[in-house]
């Protein structure tokens, strides 16, 4: 059977890409990007080069219209009021006082990208999703959509929905940023492999380098006693 990796083109999700083309000898899997109306778009470029260098095929969607009603709801939607936070998630809980959804969180992203890949992987002949969700994520539900609880639920709602045909596997749940570069680092992942993930949610040219998942991935190429790719 086929396996689908739901795809951003970040790096949490490009290690867990490789990761499954990897256990599968690069056969049957096929990877699913999703445009939301994101101001960061410029990963998809990125997801389109790690699925052509992997030889694995990519299907796109664009879910844009369901968060087209008020894209002021997320500091992440193309047309927002709302800033991007230029803080480390911990000082973005801090402020919240421990616990709470951060300024990036869209509504119930990830439950939507989850019920649209179960369709598409039946179509498709899978029988398992990939989906990249982490613990540095889950964090004081800054983004409740990670959560193990969250992935639980979900994980039961696919296969009941699915009559059992479609499981879901979340491999990162537990497991911080880190320790996904590690384990990147771990299979053998290339610098121009790691170059060619984004994770800046400014939406510019460039990485800002201030922004919470800036700051997270160089964290996480420090932890690991390198400096961050790009």
């Amino acid at each position: 059977m086929n396996k689908l990796v739901l795809y951003s083109g970040g790096l949490d999700s490009t290690v867990l890409l490789r990761k499954v083309a990897r256990e599968n000898f690069h056969v049957n899997v096929q990877a699913l990007s999703i445009f939301y109306g994101q101001k960061h778009a410029k990963e998809r470029e990125f997801a389109k080069w790690q699925c052509a260098n992997l030889g694995i095929k990519l299907y796109e969607a664009d879910l844009s219209a369901v968060f087209s009603f008020n894209p002021n709801v997320s500091a992440l939607l193309q047309g927002s009021e709302m800033d991007i936070a230029h803080k480390s998630y911990a000082e973005q809980l801090a402020d919240l006082g421990g616990s709470g959804t951060v300024t990036a969180y869209v509504p119930y992203r990830n439950g939507l990208f989850l019920s649209y890949a179960a369709a598409v992987a039946l179509q498709l002949e899978c029988d398992e999703i990939f989906y990249g969700a982490h613990a540095d994520d889950a964090a004081g539900y800054a983004y409740p959509d990670c959560t193990e609880e969250f992935i639980a639920a979900q994980a039961e709602a696919i296969s009941t929905g699915t009559a059992g045909k479609v499981q879901l596997t979340a491999p990162w749940w537990n497991k911080n940023k880190a320790a996904i570069v590690a384990y990147g680092l771990q299979i053998g992942m290339s610098e121009e492999q790691f170059a060619h993930t984004w994770s800046c949610y400014e939406g510019q040219e460039e990485p800002c380098g201030s922004c919470g998942t800036c700051i997270d991935r160089k964290a996480a190429f420090e932890a690991n006693g390198i400096l961050d790719i790009l």
